[in-house]
């Protein structure tokens, strides 16, 4: 006669296999990674706003913040396309009101936060020997400025067209000038390398735009302030972006003390909130 297996080696059994069974049926639960926040920004504020994006980061250890640099015509007809960044950097208002007029932008959250205005630059060893705007009509001069879609070239070409209404220059110095125009760019940051590398003799750019490092390869010379033109800064966060309180709180920190720390530093004028 056959012995029978003890009930309670049966339940032990029985128990180790359902434990078993669900240990394998466990999954380990994972701790979300951190939200990224996607920033369109203008090219004229590449070193400042990367600089803005680390010190945010360091104090805000779940917001990654990813930089696309370009000129804001640039970007604006990225975001026409299709393009979906959570927080939009103009250098001009036309291309943010443009945003705004289609529907892409979160209209409530956009303000102009920054100033900044123009600059002559020559190459440090100055072959063509200027030292002001007066000197651009002169036969030979290789000048760069920026092309009439993006924010730096057309703003020059309004300060031309001043000095053309000033009788101490006329049409005629505005037509020369031009005349000398041997290159016209997308975006600023193209520009110094240009003059570092001896293709031109001046460049028109932002007074932002020359860093620390850029004053060893070129010299800043200042614009009168009747001929200047005055760039003014929007920002604002993109109507379809997912996350919407995190891009309000990177743009209170670009506005705050540490943004506008660096954003000082770096040339432009921040203007203060409710202004």
């Amino acid at each position: 006669m056959r012995s029978s297996i003890p009930a309670t080696l049966v339940a032990v059994s029985l128990l180790v296999i359902a434990g078993l069974l669900t240990a394998g049926c466990t999954t380990t639960e994972e701790t979300p990674g951190p939200t990224t926040l996607t920033v369109f920004t203008a090219a004229s504020l590449t070193g400042a706003f990367t600089d803005i994006g680390r010190a945010y980061e360091a104090q805000n250890a779940d917001i990654k913040v990813d930089f696309v640099f370009d000129g804001s015509q640039t970007l604006r007809t990225q975001i026409e396309q299709g393009a979906t960044p959570d927080i939009f950097v103009s250098a001009s208002t036309k291309h943010m009101k443009a945003l705004q007029d289609g529907g892409f932008m979160d209209n409530s959250t956009v303000a102009t936060f920054l100033g900044n205005s123009l600059a002559l630059i020559v190459p440090v060893d100055n072959p063509a020997g200027i030292t002001s705007l007066a000197d651009l009509d002169e036969p030979g001069v290789k000048l760069v400025i920026g092309t009439k879609d993006v924010p730096f070239g057309d703003y020059t070409r309004q300060m031309f067209e001043k000095m053309a209404a000033d009788p101490a220059y006329g049409q005629a110095y505005q037509d020369a000038v031009m005349k000398n125009v041997v290159s016209e760019e997308m975006a600023v940051s193209s520009v110094v390398p240009k003059l570092a590398l001896g293709e031109a003799d001046a460049a028109i750019v932002y007074k932002s735009d020359v860093s620390k490092d850029d004053l060893t390869k070129v010299t800043r010379i200042g614009i009168p302030a009747e001929y200047n033109v005055v760039a003014t800064y929007p920002l604002g966060v993109l109507a379809e972006s997912p996350s919407k309180a995190e891009a309000e709180s990177f743009i209170a920190f670009v506005r705050g003390p540490d943004g506008s720390a660096v954003l000082t530093d770096y040339g432009f004028d921040p203007i203060p909130a409710g202004n």
